[in-house]
């Protein structure tokens, strides 16, 4: 796959790269269009690949890429937390293999991507949190005009950031359980911004947290996916509202990358996307914990890691 080597490596996927690996694939496949959930705190746009398995030969205009909002469509998201940059990286590498496989005709794990279906749209949001991504990579020149403000936060150790810039962790910003995680964050002392686990003032105060939140709530999402590192885990299930074929699901990709079925606990157990979308549309969504290791996984990790979890990633287009 030699344009994953010539723009990712041999560096990781800051912002810069993931726009200029998103360009030049929606340039090379047809079948992909790209456009914008919205923005982050600093104004990088968070990029949307939409892919029309229905139409992978045939290029289509702005228009027709959103002239069917309720069609159904899976939404595969990373990059939520800053030192999980890696999550980005293999969630477009599996975008450019089924583009690939597409246009050949040629299985992805003994799965022909044909079976997709004409009607299935698949949306993939590389970097949710790509400010934070940029810092974590670039270091502390990368926060602009919230350098001073990251600088006090972080005590200018960024080892451990994986908030957005503006100290809130994304990934408990969500409307989920909002007032027991706010217990909890008060009970380990996390009462504002902070390098992560801050949930934030209010849910969906980040711009990031909104235009994930817009998204889904505009589309027709069946079910979701988050890439987050590292654990070799998935959570598939919040409270009441999960729905039945959840359970399957969960079962089918532990079955096929040998991850271990799990909950979240303690002050990881509320506020996330996939607790967000599984009480707010009673439809699946899955947290997938890629990798083994401490964060930042490195890029070494990168083919270990996505050909674990390629069979899950495509099974998720069909199910």
């Amino acid at each position: 796959m030699q344009i994953i080597q010539n723009i990712i490596y041999p560096r990781p996927a800051d912002y810069a790269a993931v726009k200029k690996f998103s360009i030049a694939l929606t340039e090379r496949y047809p079948c992909l269009s790209l456009s914008s959930a919205g923005r982050s705190v600093l104004g990088k746009e968070l990029f949307c690949l939409e892919l029309n398995a229905g139409e992978p030969f045939r290029k289509r205009t702005c228009n027709s890429a959103r002239s069917a909002p309720l069609q159904p469509a899976v939404l595969y998201t990373a990059g939520f937390h800053a030192q999980e940059w890696l999550t980005g990286s293999v969630l477009l590498k599996f975008v450019q293999e089924l583009c690939r496989a597409l246009e050949t005709g040629l299985p992805i794990d003994g799965i022909d991507p044909r079976h997709i279906g004409g009607n299935a749209r698949l949306l993939f949001i590389p970097l949710v949190n790509p400010d934070g991504v940029d810092l974590a990579i670039n270091g502390l020149e990368a926060a602009k005009k919230h350098r001073d403000t990251v600088q006090k936060i972080s005590g200018g150790d960024l080892s451990d950031w994986n908030a957005n810039i503006r100290g809130v962790d994304i990934n408990h910003n969500f409307n989920a359980g909002w007032q027991i995680l706010r217990a909890k964050e008060r009970s380990l002392g996390i009462t504002g911004p902070s390098p992560r686990r801050y949930g934030g003032p209010c849910p969906e105060s980040e711009p990031e947290t909104r235009a994930l939140t817009a998204l889904c709530r505009k589309r027709n999402i069946r079910h979701a996916l988050a890439l987050h590192a590292q654990g070799e885990e998935i959570y598939w299930r919040y409270g009441r509202h999960t729905p039945a074929r959840a359970r399957l699901m969960a079962n089918v990709f532990a079955a096929v990358s040998e991850y271990t079925l799990c909950d979240p606990e303690d002050i990881a157990s509320h506020g996330g996307f996939k607790d967000w979308f599984i009480a707010r549309f009673c439809r699946p969504a899955f947290t997938i914990e890629m990798g083994k290791g401490k964060n930042p996984l490195p890029l070494s990790d990168l083919e270990p890691v996505y050909s674990r979890i390629r069979e899950m990633l495509m099974l998720a287009t069909l199910m």
